[in-house]
């Protein structure tokens, strides 16, 4: 019996599909400028509702989270901290709790840590499906001024690289 190696060709397309699957995990993808945020309807915890259109011309942070998420617990305070950093310069924050997540304790959450953003409830999941399916929290987008998503973070962003690129996309017209 003569044995013959492998193709590398099955194993470069394997690692070739597990480097996008890591990169992705790891919030490592960038999503192309010209990919668009889709347009959404933010039902806020207040009662009050924020629709897209609302945030053009601001560079918006839309973070998919968890009151049940210790990585979203633990990142909470740094978004509070970029928000404030940046709030006056034209940037938003909108936290959209997760479907399964009950809105009492996204209520309770956000109230007794004084979360200064916006906050919303995905009572449907329509929020995260639109927004590519969102299942591991954190997730985390950066929009531009011109409603397109820039970056993607899966699990707790870089905030130092967060910061430069906020206050690039500031500086745009």
């Amino acid at each position: 019996m003569t044995h013959t190696a492998p193709s590398p060709a099955p194993r470069r397309r394997t690692l070739a599909v597990l480097a996008l699957l890591l990169s992705g995990l790891l919030g490592l993808s960038a999503c192309s400028s010209a990919n668009p945020a889709p347009e959404s309807r933010f039902v806020l915890i207040d009662g009050s509702t924020l629709h897209s259109a609302d945030l053009k011309g601001k560079v918006t942070l839309v973070n998919f989270w968890a009151t049940t998420c210790v990585s979203c617990v633990k990142e909470m305070p740094s978004l509070v901290s970029t928000y404030n950093k940046y709030k006056g310069q034209g940037f938003e924050t909108v936290a959209v709790a997760m479907s399964y997540d009950p809105p009492d304790w996204v209520v309770n959450f956000a109230t007794t840590r004084q979360l200064p953003f916006k906050v919303a409830l995905d009572n449907t999941g329509e929020l995260a499906r639109d927004w590519g399916d969102v299942k591991l929290t954190p997730t985390t987008y950066l929009v531009d001024k011109q409603g397109r998503i820039v970056k993607r973070y899966v699990g707790e962003p870089d905030f130092a690289a967060l910061h430069q690129l906020l206050e690039k996309l500031l500086a745009q017209g």
